[in-house]
Parts: structure tokens; C-alpha cells; sequence
């Protein structure tokens, strides 16, 4: 999801959404460790780019509230 998408949507949901990136993100690790190998490996750094995404939106959200 593209990052004027995510500015649309609640603190509420941005954090449900950064819950699940971070269990899928989680999953993928140990399925490498154990499996030795992923499906689609590219998908780990697109994870991590969602949740660092997801991060700074929340953080501009939440400075927004508290400043107006």
C-alpha cells in the first residue's frame, strides 16, 4: 500500500495493519531458519519497508494530534 493510502486510514487501523506486517515479517524469519530457504526472499525487505513505513505515519499522525 502506498504511503498517501496509509495517511487516509486511522491511528487505529495503522496499528492493527503494523501488527500483522510484524507477525508476517516474524513468520518469514522462522520459516527461513527452519526451512533454510523462503518462497519469495524479496519480501522480507519489502515487509520490513512496510513497517518502517507504517512507523513514520503513525509518529506524523500521532504528533499531529497532539500539536492541533
Amino acid at each position: 500500500m502506498r504511503a498517501h493510502e496509509l495517511r487516509e486510514k486511522s491511528i487505529t487501523e495503522l496499528k492493527a495493519r503494523l501488527k500483522d506486517e510484524k507477525k508476517a515479517l516474524q513468520d518469514m524469519k522462522f520459516n527461513r531458519a527452519i526451512a533454510g530457504q523462503l518462497e519469495n526472499p524479496a519480501r522480507v525487505k519489502m515487509t520490513r519497508r512496510e513497517i518502517a513505513r507504517l512507523h513514520t505515519i503513525i509518529t506524523e499522525k500521532e504528533q499531529e494530534e497532539s500539536a492541533g
